[in-house]
């Protein structure tokens, strides 16, 4: 029983210390902060494993459709001329091309294309280069306003390139809903809370004034009810005040 115990502390142990060799800025002291980890490390890893899942398949569809693909890529990748392998694998086709004016034009369209498609990605390159350092100085004085440590900014970072790049991919999960949703209508909340606040805050007084009218000096008021009833009974005879008893 010893020796199976002795095992189990020690497998966890050794997890432990390969998340802080990974994580050298956690202390993982507690099970929520292990097994959170962990918890994060799975899914990142099912995320990592479906993206590799799918260009596998995407790259299946494309071998078995046309075997010359495949040739041709294998080529490449162990040093061969892409040039010599293109025409070899696909002279035929390359030839055809070239005799079709359609064909042509569809070629002279899809090379305009990508050189366009290449422009606009060097001018979100230079634009990406630009608006970097202006957001991380933003980042910096957002940082020294709120009082944070460089592991919370860290953080914010890291949540947020996940969005851009989910949003780029056409990925949104209902945490994202809930997060711009917590967004959109935190002025709007803050404004609540601040009206509810104040209505609090006067009712307390209205309070307050009501109880020290309620507890006072033990007199009656001068115009008080009590005071009228006495001054009416002093304005009374004998034979009013028998009709009243």
């Amino acid at each position: 029983m010893d020796t199976i115990e002795n095992k189990e502390v020690s497998k966890r142990d050794r997890h432990i210390g390969r998340l802080r060799e990974k994580y050298p800025d956690k202390s993982f002291e507690n099970d929520d902060e292990i097994y959170g980890q962990i918890s994060e490390d799975y899914d990142n890893y099912e995320k990592e494993l479906g993206g590799y899942r799918e260009r596998e398949k995407a790259l299946s569809d494309m071998f078995a459709s046309d075997p010359r693909s495949a040739e041709f890529l294998t080529e490449m990748s162990k040093g061969g001329n892409p040039v010599l392998s293109l025409l070899k694998n696909f002279g035929p086709d390359i030839k055809e091309a070239l005799d079709d004016p359609e064909k042509m034009q569809e070629l002279a369209d899809a090379w305009a294309e990508e050189q366009q498609r290449i422009a606009q990605s060097k001018q979100l390159d230079d634009e990406y280069a630009e608006n970097l350092p202006k957001s991380l100085e933003a980042l910096q004085k957002f940082q020294e306003e709120r009082g944070l440590t460089d592991e919370q900014t860290d953080e914010i970072i890291f949540h947020l390139i996940n969005i851009v790049r989910d949003g780029v991919m056409g990925k949104f999960s209902p945490e994202m809903f809930d997060l711009m949703t917590k967004a959109i209508n935190h002025d709007e909340d803050v404004a609540d809370a601040q009206e509810e606040g104040e209505v609090a805050g006067r009712n307390q007084k209205v309070t307050e004034k009501l109880r020290k009218s309620k507890n006072g000096d033990g007199l009656a008021p001068l115009n008080g009810k009590n005071n009228q009833q006495g001054s009416r009974k002093q304005d009374m005879d004998i034979f009013d005040i028998a009709n009243m008893a």
